[in-house]
């Protein structure tokens, strides 16, 4: 058999389920190969095709949705219709509540989510996307290569046309903080560290404040055009902010607090979301 290979295929942005940290956000490269005959053309696949019917393939199974793996400790599922109703425990006891449309959920067979557990869907699903002369997909998942400070955050945005509107999807993503000039690794520390497994909610999105068992806790809600999103999860995975969580907002968040505390400077901070892509502010 003859094979092709494509790196980078796509970045599956997604937020999943962790046992003790919650909810993490995660970006992961896909690289592929497929191995097959070769058709009329001399081609296993062509390239442009790779891009759309692989690339679609396998963003649909867990872009820009919360992965659960259906071991999770107790775990309770309810459908109500095209609402898919989420509720479980991290290992300290600490309760979690996610509601949303089914297509904004991905269970998994899995006690833990990893890309040795993702791996075989998105193989299966892809081969089900080729042309029947392929007869093998590989695919390889990893995380970009960051030699600075990066962070996992998960976030919704009611407001976006797409995917994007799901109350519980993310990112791993570097940061770049400039300090008159000159590249400050122990800002970004700093903000990675405060960031760190966060979700980023919207003040407005904001249903109410509790405490339960000595625990308290974040209840987010909205409406959007794919349906009623809510999330339930402890204040200590919470960071809240007045604005969208758009990575433009996201940005000029940084950039304002850096100034406030220290307006002698000028700053500069450039905020990821996800792989190679992001947004720039300038105090």
């Amino acid at each position: 058999m003859s094979a092709l290979f494509v790196k980078h295929l796509t970045v599956l942005d997604f937020s999943y389920v962790h046992p003790e940290r919650g909810i993490l956000g995660e970006s992961w490269i896909v690289d592929v190969e497929l191995h097959g005959d070769l058709d009329d053309q001399g081609m296993v696949f062509d390239f442009g095709h790779v891009k759309r019917q692989v690339r679609d393939a396998v963003e649909s199974l867990f872009d820009h949705k919360l992965v659960v793996p259906k071991s999770l400790p107790g775990l309770q599922v309810q459908r109500q219709g095209d609402q898919l109703d989420l509720q479980w425990q991290d290992l300290t006891g600490r309760k979690f509540h996610h509601l949303s449309p089914s297509e904004g959920v991905e269970l998994v067979d899995a006690a833990e989510v990893t890309p040795d557990t993702l791996v075989d869907q998105l193989q299966q699903t892809a081969l089900a996307a080729v042309p029947s002369n392929v007869k093998k997909v590989v695919i390889e998942l990893r995380t970009e290569e960051i030699s600075g400070a990066f962070y996992h955050y998960s976030h919704g945005l009611k407001k976006h046309d797409g995917n994007c509107q799901r109350i519980a999807h993310g990112h791993r993503s570097r940061l770049k903080i400039l300090r008159n000039g000159k590249r400050d690794p122990l800002l970004e520390k700093a903000w990675a560290l405060k960031w760190k497994d966060i979700y980023i909610g919207t003040r407005a999105d904001l249903i109410r404040q509790f405490s339960d068992h000595g625990v308290d806790y974040c209840h987010f809600g909205y409406d959007a055009r794919q349906g009623r999103f809510e999330l339930t999860l402890p204040t200590a995975h919470v960071y809240l902010i007045d604005t969208d969580s758009t990575v433009e907002y996201l940005a000029d968040h940084i950039v304002t607090s850096l100034k406030h505390d220290d307006p002698e400077h000028d700053f500069e901070v450039r905020a990821f979301e996800g792989v190679m892509k992001g947004a720039l502010a300038r105090r």
